[in-house]
């Protein structure tokens, strides 16, 4: 029942991230491969705020969202004034340094020994301990996220990102301030990531930044393409068939280093197969092709 009960867990999260990256990628089509940095700097803000000044969850949450803006504006103002393959790199370039960054800064993050003992959330004096409390709240965080991205793509701000999504030099020439849009849809993006890593951190307790590479951002992009971009269920879609379907290989007794393997193995086959039967995903309206 309990392991039942933490892939479940991990659905409501990666569904978090898979919904804040479909913003950027699905909806403006921005190919982000920084997005596990933003997730990153979410999680160690939590553990750090934890285990130096003991702070409350709910403001260490709130500066690790906070933070991880910051930083989507400081990636995002020089990013995005490139496009297409060069956004992509540049973006790849900063997932790069972040880990490189959490890797080596060994008295703030521990570097690869990693930050342990994170503690467990409260909110209201309820201590959230058990897996059941975890998932009320990480289901509570992945429907505030939905709420929130449905309602900034169903108002004119989110026609505008389909417009540039659909032709940036059209929208510039229909007076859309196109730099904007893009730099703020980053940093909404950024802090809904920062709020994915917070919650995972508080939920793992331990955190190092091989949770955090170039992989995981694929991991999350592959998510959103294979449930579908420009479909904010399609995010959820996707989370389940990418944690379950991993986590259903433990029932085979194979050992985890061939698991590993298979589950890279899967993710690749699935990838393939999508983009040449169904580009745009199980139930995705943009396709990256």
């Amino acid at each position: 029942m309990e392991y039942g009960l933490h892939v479940l867990v991990l659905v409501s999260i990666y569904a978090t991230l898979a919904v804040s990256l479909n913003l950027i990628a699905g909806y403006t089509g921005l190919l982000s491969i920084a997005h596990a940095a933003f997730y990153g700097v979410g999680a160690y803000t939590i553990a750090l705020m934890d285990s130096n000044f003991g702070s409350p969850f709910w403001l260490s949450i709130i500066c690790a969202c906070g933070l991880s803006g910051v930083l989507g504006v400081l990636v995002g103002i020089p990013s995005l004034r490139i496009r297409d393959d060069y956004f992509t790199v540049a973006t790849f370039a900063f997932q790069v340094m972040t880990f490189g960054l959490l890797n080596n800064w060994v008295s703030l993050t521990g570097g690869p020994m990693g930050l342990p003992g994170i503690s467990q959330p409260g909110l209201f004096g309820w201590r959230i301990s058990s897996p059941a409390g975890f998932l009320v709240l990480a289901v509570a965080v992945c429907s505030l996220t939905l709420w929130v991205t449905r309602h900034i793509v169903n108002a004119p701000f989110g026609r505008v990102l389909k417009a540039i999504r659909e032709d940036e030099t059209f929208a510039e020439a229909a007076g859309k301030n196109v730099a904007a849009h893009k730099v703020l849809v980053f940093v909404i993006g950024a802090c809904m990531a920062g709020l994915a890593g917070g919650l995972y951190a508080s939920y793992i307790s331990f955190i190092d930044p091989t949770s955090f590479t170039v992989m995981e951002s694929v991991c999350i992009i592959s998510i959103v393409i294979i449930g579908g971009a420009g479909n904010l269920w399609g995010s959820v879609l996707g989370a389940a068939v990418l944690v379950v379907l991993p986590e259903a290989l433990r029932f085979l007794g194979l050992p985890s280093s061939v698991a590993a393997n298979i589950r890279q193995i899967l993710y690749g086959a699935t990838l393939v197969v999508l983009m040449i039967c169904r580009p745009q995903g199980l139930i995705g309206e943009y396709s990256f092709q």
